[in-house]
């Protein structure tokens, strides 16, 4: 391996601890090799910055190991106030060679590669493009949660004999939540009751409706279906939450959410989780090609003495 960088250091990150190898020297000679251990908790970290800016590190690598690296990214990015060039880079690029295994050897490793130049980092997006990210993906889960909860709720009502679903077609519209919160209540209904709760075109379905909820809920029955109605309306109002910090993030990308909301099939939503994982600086990416690999839509092609191996994961990870 051909030299490139006089002074670098390969991070070994653990949930607990980092593992970094320095190394300086001249290109061409045998570097100075220098290892130190640092903990993850942020006055290590602190220590961690503040050793590489005394020893003038501007370039530093490490393997996108779970979510352990994120704090250790965050803290040394805004180290020689934010020039410091650092690179995480997927496990698979830099498999250590064999023999024993330790955690200086991990380091030493990723050291030696990055002072040769052999490392291609994963796409980091930008602080604010990383926090939007966040929101899009929670919110999603929460999403996820709800959709749950209402399976939940369903089954409950079934178990209980009232067949809602059957004739309504959203049973958490303004006809269906009526008719669960009145049970929550009563844990029964009465034909002229469902008449007053019933709204808009669901009135077309009364006499199947009366039907479908002529029953009667115990205490247990009628106590539980108000607990499992309390969580999901919690979950509304913390999706309410996200969404309006979503909103106040994508305030300073509405052109971009209007370029990506104008392509067919495509609404604000799905335009403010493209947004959020690919950012707006699309130099990162250099052909098209590249970034459908990125986003694992390009199977690979793995040919050896005319044989063709198995379909193996895309090169580039999304982090």
């Amino acid at each position: 391996m051909q030299d490139i960088l006089e002074t670098c250091c390969g991070l070994d990150v653990h949930k607990d601890t980092v593992v970094a190898c320095l190394l300086k020297g001249n290109i061409g000679e045998e570097p100075t090799k220098t290892i130190r251990t640092f903990s993850t908790l942020l006055a290590g970290l602190d220590e961690l910055k503040a050793w590489l800016e005394a020893e003038n590190c501007r370039h530093v690598a490490m393997e996108s190991t779970g979510v352990y690296w994120q704090p250790v990214y965050n803290v040394l990015e805004e180290a020689f106030d934010g020039s410091m060039v650092l690179i995480v880079a997927n496990a698979r690029h830099m498999k250590n060679v064999p023999g024993k295994k330790t955690d200086m050897k991990d380091a030493e490793w990723i050291a030696n590669l990055l002072r040769a130049g052999l490392l291609e980092g994963s796409f980091i997006p930008s602080k604010p493009i990383r926090e939007l990210r966040n929101l899009t993906r929670y919110r999603k889960s929460i999403i996820e949660e709800i959709a749950s909860q209402k399976n939940r709720i369903e089954k409950h009502l079934q178990s209980c004999g009232f067949k809602l679903s059957t004739f309504l077609t959203d049973i958490f519209g303004v006809s269906g939540r009526a008719i669960m919160d009145h049970l929550c209540r009563y844990g029964k209904i009465t034909a002229r009751e469902v008449e007053t709760l019933v709204k808009g075109r669901a009135k077309c379905k009364l006499p199947e409706i009366k039907q479908a909820v002529n029953g009667k809920m115990d205490v247990h029955q009628r106590e539980f279906l108000k607990l499992l109605l309390g969580w999901l309306d919690q979950h509304y109002e913390h999706l309410r939450q996200v969404e309006q910090k979503l909103e106040e993030k994508l305030n300073q990308y509405q052109r971009q959410l209007e370029q990506l909301d104008g392509i067919p099939g495509i609404d604000k939503t799905a335009a403010a989780a493209i947004l959020a994982e690919i950012g707006i600086d699309m130099s990162r990416f250099k052909t098209a090609e590249h970034i459908c690999s990125w986003a694992g839509l390009s199977p690979g092609n793995n040919e050896s003495a005319g044989k063709k191996s198995p379909l193996v994961p895309p090169t580039a990870t999304p982090i």
